[in-house]
């Protein structure tokens, strides 16, 4: 499936509460008074969103991603969402997919998957969160943050995504999943959950990492089958994204990681064998048969020792920003060093 706009990570991320408003100027309104906890003023973007309550009608746009719904759902905030697009139709995490499953869904653009201005603006969102900038872009068809803005709506990026796929500043982080929960948790009046949260995975990732120190660090590529960013056969290979500092906790390296200075690789065939692969991550984006994916990757690049050996490992939603990064890191460092568990 041709993809409009690139996936962030990731993998990989929203809008201001009704009533609230952000440092830009929106229609003259009478506005009830703050919420007690509020108001929470949020840097996004090279801008400041002022929330006077708890957004109650989120919407999420999908961008290719599914972490911003992870970490909402994570942090129990499901009864206010009325729109998400964000759904890979699996999770890493029990019971996630499900979850999200039961979620109101958005009415998504006939040839594309993401919702259309019209769609937006109809469901009378509070708060907008997006993956990247060209989830706000008009000449994709959709709502822009200023034009949200003016309905009532503030919206949510990831800082490194602000301007869309092609002019990421720099590469996102587990601290940045961190932040993104942190984010959410003071719009929504839930930093104490937030903060259990990222302690969890701290601890988690700590021990991980302290299990496989010192050890050699096999090249691991991350791949996302089916999902085409460009032109060439190989368009989906993860180049600088969080999972290059997941890999890192995991005692491994991407194999791609100096391929390009974007999110994703857009590689000939050619160049793919010539690259020394040890391990293969497969991202199950809406795929029926990830294990196939992996077989068919094999087949094609038997030289590889990932292929001699059959190392690969499927993960879905964990490898992207959001609430679950240490699933990721202990599934990715058991695949690579089994010895040190």
């Amino acid at each position: 499936m041709r993809l409009s706009h690139a996936l962030t990570t990731l993998a990989v991320l929203g809008l201001s509460a009704a009533g609230c408003g952000g440092s830009p100027t929106r229609s003259a309104t009478a506005v009830p008074p703050a919420a007690p906890g509020y108001p929470v003023t949020i840097a996004n973007c090279g801008q400041t969103y002022t929330y006077d309550r708890a957004p109650s009608r989120t919407v999420l746009m999908s961008g290719g991603a599914v972490g911003q719904v992870s970490s909402l759902i994570a942090l129990g905030l499901e009864a206010r969402i009325v729109g998400n697009a964000q759904n890979y139709g699996a999770s890493d995490v029990p019971g996630r997919a499900d979850a999200i499953d039961r979620l109101p869904k958005a009415k998504i653009q006939q040839g594309s998957w993401d919702i259309t201005r019209e769609g937006m603006l109809a469901l009378r969102p509070d708060l907008v969160i997006g993956t990247t900038g060209f989830d706000f872009d008009a000449q994709n068809g959709y709502a822009t943050r200023a034009e949200l803005l003016e309905i009532g709506a503030n919206t949510w990026l990831p800082d490194s995504t602000c301007g869309g796929p092609g002019t990421v500043k720099g590469t996102q982080t587990i601290e940045d999943s961190y932040d993104m929960l942190r984010d959410f948790g003071r719009i929504y009046g839930v930093s104490d959950r937030a903060e259990q949260l990222i302690e969890r995975s701290k601890r988690r990732i700590k021990k991980i990492a302290a299990k496989v120190e010192g050890v050699s660090r096999p090249k691991v590529m991350y791949i996302i089958p089916g999902m085409q960013m460009g032109a060439a056969e190989f368009s989906s290979i993860g180049a600088n994204g969080i999972w290059n500092d997941i890999f890192d906790k995991a005692g491994g390296v991407n194999a791609f990681g100096d391929a390009t200075k974007e999110i994703f690789a857009n590689l000939s065939k050619e160049r793919v064998a010539k690259t020394d692969v040890d391990a293969v991550v497969i991202v199950n984006w809406r795929n029926p048969d990830p294990d196939a994916e992996a077989a068919k990757l094999f087949a094609q690049f038997p030289h590889w020792q990932a292929a001699k050996d059959r190392r690969y490992v499927v993960l879905s939603d964990s490898a992207y920003l959001g609430p679950d990064n240490a699933v990721a890191v202990e599934r990715i460092a058991r695949l690579l060093h089994p010895e040190r568990f």
